[in-house]
């Protein structure tokens, strides 16, 4: 019975006494052991998990940002709120980064002391045998004419490849921590992966691009659509490469059920490892990226940018280049744009446009696509004039047009190439000269890809031990008989359940008879 001191009590408010609290310190430890605990850490993982599921069904800025804005454009009402809820930036949601960073603690707070405990396994004597083996699930008891210790000299030989110990009269033999070898080897490879990823995202970066053919970009921040950096990246710490796209080509299949899929995408770059390095040729395709000094170019998608001539009622040409419409139809590419024209006068002008490669109608007589590839392209222009509001500094979609303080002037008018739309009021026209292919490039910078492809191959090895290996123990007791017969016990034991080690158990026995001098039959020999 154990007694109370002074300090284990308090004093409750009628005069009598009370537990004392566990106290801030108490409570650290209680919070410290839960949040370290394998339980905890599973559930974690499980919610990793969770969190990362809406980064593959929703369109991410940092893969593709036009993707995100046709989400917009189709879910008005829903898009803002999941907005809010980082859920289109998911890998860079402090919720995703909290989860991340508990989890790192848990297993690392989890996994080392148990490095310590199976060092220290590794490093001890097997278990003393038990009282009575006969109790243990595996045994067994014969007798032989040899001598007790030159039976234990024969357990020792048969127990080969068991770490053994033992007494005069028996011999402890285990094996099996290749298995817990594998579980340690497969947690800190996975916290050596969380660490690579983490230092992947400090260390590196990566962005957005659109080029449409016959443009570049040199790898300048400024060149990006859209740039996450790393926490520990500065504008100076970017690769000196730049990259040319002088041709985007895609092929689509043209006959039976799969009719209008793509087979292929190349985009033809010609590139610059530094402003010094000679230009070299390279085809980018998907799942074939580029590799220039640690970076890696990705091909994310393509579309077509209809060009067009604008002029303005003063005779006077404010824009005349390509303009990358978004595809709203991934099967037919039906694309839409918006052309702008800030500096026409005396009123500035804006164009809402829809691309259609191969035009045609529907069954109610309105203009769509009917294949993804170019061969008849057409396109559609509804006409505003007013002020685009531009000037008061307010960024504004390159891919949407704000309707305060403009109006549309004309009917929405059909376009081939060459064709040409007189604006009324001699407001000036809009000639569709023809198109371009764009292509979206991601770029990326992982200092800690490489290592996180050896944690992975780590994490593979330790598991297939982990999975495999049994943990058994086999102890063998040799004593004295009656009529100079030696009393022979095995006794085997093992943390797996189901049968698996009785085979193993059968030969290590039969081995240790093969290796002693079987004594007649007795009525007192059991197995």
């Amino acid at each position: 019975m154990t007694q109370t001191t002074l300090r284990d009590i308090e004093t409750r408010q009628d005069g009598g006494p009370r537990p004392a609290g566990l106290g801030p310190l108490g409570w650290l430890r209680w919070g410290w052991r839960q949040l370290t605990s394998m339980r905890t850490a599973l559930i974690l993982l499980f919610l990793l998990a969770v969190a990362a599921a809406p980064g593959s069904y929703l369109p991410q800025r940092g893969v593709d940002p036009g993707k995100v804005t046709a989400y917009f454009q189709q879910h008005k009402e829903l898009a803002p709120i999941l907005d809010r809820l980082s859920l289109f930036d998911v890998y860079s949601a402090p919720w995703f980064a909290a989860i991340y960073l508990l989890l790192f603690i848990s297993l690392a707070g989890c996994v080392i002391p148990r490095l310590g405990q199976h060092t220290r396994a590794l490093r001890a004597r097997p278990p003393a045998a038990p009282r009575n083996l006969g109790r243990l699930p595996y045994h067994a008891t014969f007798t032989v004419t040899d001598a007790p210790a030159d039976v234990l000299a024969a357990a020792r030989a048969t127990l080969r490849g068991y770490r053994a110990d033992g007494t005069e009269t028996t011999v402890a033999a285990e094996k099996g921590y290749a298995r817990e070898t594998g579980n340690l080897l497969f947690h800190f490879a996975l916290l050596a992966l969380l660490l690579a990823v983490g230092a992947g995202a400090a260390f590196g970066y990566r962005g957005n691009v659109l080029l449409n053919e016959g443009s570049g970009f040199a790898n300048t921040v400024a060149a990006y659509d859209r740039y996450i950096p790393g926490s520990l990246v500065g504008a100076g710490d970017l690769q000196p490469f730049s990259a040319h796209l002088e041709d985007f080509a895609a092929t689509y299949v043209t006959e039976g059920r799969t009719r209008g899929q793509a087979s292929s995408f190349t985009a033809k770059l010609r590139y610059r490892e530094s402003p010094e390095s000679p230009e070299r040729p390279y085809d980018l395709r998907v799942n074939h990226p580029l590799e220039v000094d640690g970076a890696r170019l990705y091909l994310l998608g393509h579309g077509y940018a209809p060009v067009f001539k604008v002029t303005d009622g003063n005779g006077e040409v404010p824009w005349d280049g390509p303009v990358p419409f978004l595809p709203r139809d991934q099967i037919t590419y039906t694309s839409e744009g918006v052309v702008k024209a800030p500096d026409a006068g005396p009123d500035q002008l804006a164009f809402l446009g829809y691309f259609f490669p191969t035009s045609g109608k529907t069954a109610d007589g309105k203009l769509t696509s009917t294949f993804p590839a170019p061969d008849d392209p057409t396109v559609t222009l509804l006409s505003f004039k007013g002020d685009l509001g531009l000037d008061a500094g307010v960024p504004q979609s390159v891919y949407a047009i704000e309707a305060k303080g403009l109006t549309k002037i004309g009917k929405s008018t059909t376009l081939r190439p060459g064709e040409t739309l007189e604006l009324p009021d001699g407001a000036g026209s809009i000639t569709f000269t023809g198109y371009r292919e764009w292509a979206s490039l991601q770029i990326t910078s992982d200092p800690g890809r490489t290592w996180a492809l050896v944690a992975a191959v780590l994490a593979i090895a330790g598991l297939l031990p982990a999975l495999t290996v049994r943990r058994r123990r086999v102890w063998v007791r040799a004593r004295a008989g009656d009529g100079g017969r030696t009393v022979v016990e095995v006794g085997g034991l093992t943390k797996a359940d189901g049968d698996g080690f009785a085979p193993e158990f059968d030969e290590i026995t039969e081995g240790l008879r093969a290796r002693l001098r079987a004594a007649p039959p007795s009525v007192g020999d059991k197995e």
